[in-house]
């Protein structure tokens, strides 16, 4: 049984690498490097950007699938991507992801093979991962950050559950660096991408909304995620 809850919403915000048929990550050099991160985040120009006009299609094979997409960037590292599906509740928003995942595998196929892998180049290169934006009707009220707070505490008292159900191979992205929270630890905060969980600062500001959970990989089975969180914090299960 897949657990759903419909005032319960989701928002994934899925990473993934566009590799060589020769292996290498799209935008590095053959047998090389290239430049170090920071001008390849929501780039552009050729010298920052590879296979634009891949993900540019599977946008648009995206929304006339009617998926729920609500946004893409390019990431830190080159050749690698994020799309945002969402926000519904957890079963809908699982199922549109699951199959923009396919979408995008299938419409980059005659050119690059797409990878989820959440480390998918060693080094000091960021990982891959899904962050998964949640929200209750309690949270997203007037007054709602207490409830936002009592979510993050719970989450935190089941920090391996959640681990046990957010991708393959976590140890391996979530090391403390390069924007994630050791997973040997947990912590939330405001405005914190070294944090666990995140809160945004709009939402401090307004005093209700949405946590931001960072951990799960890119290779994380949405469903999985969806029904570990509604379990520790609604209670369902």
């Amino acid at each position: 049984t897949i657990l759903d809850d419909p005032d319960a919403w989701f928002g994934f915000e899925q990473e993934y690498t566009f590799f060589h048929f020769n292996g290498g990550p799209l935008g590095f050099p053959i047998n090389g490097y290239p430049g170090p991160q920071g001008p390849y985040y929501c780039g552009v120009g050729a010298m920052n950007i590879a296979g634009r006009e891949i993900y540019e299609a599977f946008m648009a094979n995206s929304i006339a699938a009617g998926l729920l997409v609500a946004g893409f960037n390019w990431e830190v590292m080159p050749g690698q991507a994020e799309f945002q599906v969402g926000a519904a509740d957890g079963l809908t928003t699982s199922d549109h992801l699951w199959l923009a995942r396919w979408i995008l595998k299938r419409t980059a196929e005659p050119k690059v093979e797409v990878s989820f892998d959440p480390k998918p180049a060693q080094g000091d290169w960021n990982g891959a991962g899904m962050h998964t934006n949640f929200s209750t009707a309690a949270m997203r009220s007037d007054g709602g950050f207490k409830a936002i707070e009592e979510a993050c505490v719970l989450i935190g008292e089941r920090r391996q559950d959640h681990l046990d159900e957010y991708g393959d191979n976590y140890q391996a992205r979530l090391t403390g660096h390069h924007e994630t929270c050791s997973w040997r630890e947990f912590k939330w905060g405001v405005a914190d991408r070294t944090a666990s969980i995140r809160v945004p600062r709009s939402v401090a500001d307004t005093g209700k909304g949405y946590l931001e959970d960072r951990r799960p990989n890119a290779n994380a089975d949405p469903y999985r995620v969806a029904a570990r969180l509604l379990k520790t914090v609604c209670k369902l299960g």
